[in-house]
């Protein structure tokens, strides 16, 4: 059976004092969820709250986007920690997001792990667990976004916690599902034609096909686009008309898991 519901997501909130990184402004206004950035890879508490109050406007969901503590490297180069570390790391952010989100009178919708803690609680059982336990002590209810497919939706599962699996717009597959990894040939889709082809299957289909050409399976509730990306607002754009074009409605993480 087609799916017929399926919620648009990007990283948000990823500016740093003097420095501004992505069209946060103009994206918003394509999307259903966000993950902003909680401060130890990218943001700072004033982009924080501004990107709250943003999302409050514009009447899109606020998630949490926790990721290792390496403005540096984005967050995207691994960093070996104990699984309890992750787990700490991840409850200090979610505790910052949540404390904007009640200041602006919004409800923290999700928590979705950045870079390279989500790639690698994405092949770490205990990772994940241990990230999927320290969310459960935050919040019960709160909703772990991972990539489909991955050990983080086995945990959250494991867990009793509230999931969405994630799919992504703009990054290339490995045969086993994980992502390509950045630097490699394939890792990114930068033909926003393609990635609005795959985005189609994905959704309606739960296929996608992988670098090397197998065709895998995929569960779709919710499709990222990086804010960072230098087609972003395009691709937010085109994938938000092709999909409503093809009978697909789009809406936030909340109400597609219940």
């Amino acid at each position: 059976m087609a799916k017929n519901l399926v919620d648009l997501n990007c990283d948000l909130g990823e500016s740093f004092g003097a420095y501004k990184l992505g069209e946060d402004g103009e994206v918003i206004k394509y999307i259903t969820s966000a993950n902003v950035a909680c401060g130890y890879h990218a943001s700072d508490p004033l982009v924080m709250s501004e990107t709250v109050k943003m999302c409050k406007d514009y009447g899109v969901a606020v998630g949490g986007h926790p990721g290792f503590p390496d403005l540096l490297g984005f967050g995207r180069r691994n960093i070996d920690v104990t699984p309890t570390e992750a787990k700490t790391y991840v409850q200090y952010q979610a505790g910052a997001i949540d404390a904007f989100c009640r200041a602006h009178g919004v409800r923290l919708q999700h928590i979705k792990p950045h870079g390279a803690l989500y790639n690698m609680a994405g092949k770490d059982i205990l990772l994940a667990r241990a990230i999927c336990e320290g969310l459960k002590e935050f919040d019960k209810d709160i909703i772990l976004l991972g990539l489909s497919g991955s050990a983080m939706i086995i945990a959250a599962e494991e867990a009793g916690l509230k999931v969405a699996k994630e799919v992504f717009a703009d990054r290339g597959y490995e045969d086993d599902g994980s992502l390509v990894k950045r630097g490699k040939p394939g890792a990114m889709i930068e033909d926003e034609n393609q990635a609005i082809e795959r985005v189609i299957r994905m959704v309606k289909d739960g296929k996608v096909k992988s670098v090397n050409g197998r065709d895998i399976d995929i569960k779709a509730d919710s499709v990222c686009v990086h804010g960072d990306g230098p087609k972003a607002l395009d691709f937010v754009k085109k994938i938000n008309a092709k999909l409503t074009e093809s009978g697909v409605k789009l809406a936030s993480i909340r109400e597609i898991i219940k």
